[in-house]
């Protein structure tokens, strides 16, 4: 049977570095600051994790540091776009091809191999009832976030940032400080999703592993219009894609048709969103 048990929980497995980055886009969204480096940061979260647990023998100090280096990596979006004032997207698509290289460079120069590391040695995140504590605390994560953005005044600020940093300067809100912590959160989530992907999901490093996923985080966002239950849904759904995907492989179809399952969707998803909001601001006089 194709749609089953295994199914779902190969699904919420794949989700999870999904949501957890997608969840940081959505704050940095709603400051006003379009984050597309999502999938630069959680690859460095990725190699620290890895080099963090093979030198010290421990996952969660692998965790921690994934998530202060890509806290401190986001810094450049944050610099870059708010103090200097540079286009977030150019800076974004730059981190991106940074990540992808400096990772590949510190694998050749830490590790000493190419493509990929992958040791007995490597201490990886502990199961509790199938999923790792990192896939706990995503969904948490969905709650907390959907209660401070919509009733807690840091939320209401955050927003009033996003929409009108002007009119919010004017009450004593500063937009500077609101998008800097909005973009060290969100590197911070994706640290934490590159952790999971490299200690979770698999246990080794790979060059280039996060393989568009930071990107499909984006489209969660868009999806999910920033709101943390929207996200959440639409991280569900490329999940599903995903595992229905290596599901499909162990039936025999090719690897390379498989692979391309989530991309699929997410192609899919944003035609018929882009449709539906075409139809909702067409002028009602207009012809069918």
């Amino acid at each position: 049977m194709f749609l089953d048990s295994d199914l779902l929980l190969s699904a919420l497995r794949a989700l999870t570095p999904i949501l957890l980055a997608a969840l940081g886009g959505a704050i940095c969204e709603r400051a006003g600051v379009f984050n597309i480096g999502l999938e630069g940061m959680m690859l460095m979260g990725c190699f620290t994790a890895v080099a963090t647990s093979w030198f010290t023998g421990s996952a969660w100090l692998g965790v921690l540091a994934a998530a202060l280096a890509a806290g401190a990596y986001s810094l450049i979006l944050a610099v870059g776009a708010v103090t200097l004032r540079g286009d977030a997207v150019v800076l974004g698509v730059a981190m991106n091809l940074l990540a992808v290289g400096l990772t590949g460079f510190l694998l050749r120069t830490v590790f000493g191999v190419q493509g990929t590391f992958d040791d007995p040695s490597l201490a990886g995140l502990p199961l509790v009832g199938g999923f790792t504590p990192l896939t706990y605390l995503s969904w948490a994560a969905v709650a907390v976030a959907a209660v401070l953005l919509s009733r807690h005044v840091w939320g209401l600020r955050l927003r009033g940032v996003g929409e009108a940093p002007d009119a919010a300067a004017t009450l004593g809100v500063s937009p500077v400080k609101y998008k800097y912590g909005a973009i060290l959160t969100s590197g911070v989530l994706c640290g934490l999703a590159g952790a999971q992907l490299a200690l979770g999901n698999v246990t080794l490093f790979t060059e280039n592993m996060t393989a568009g996923r930071g990107w499909i985080a984006v489209v969660a966002v868009m999806l999910g219009r920033a709101a943390p239950v929207g996200v959440l849904l639409a991280a569900l759904l490329f999940g599903l894609a995903e595992a229905a995907g290596f599901r499909l492989q162990g039936l025999g179809l090719p690897q390379q048709a498989t692979d391309a399952a989530p991309y699929v969707v997410t192609l899919g998803a944003l035609f018929l969103t882009t449709a539906r909001r075409r139809r909702r601001i067409r002028p009602s006089g207009a012809a069918s």
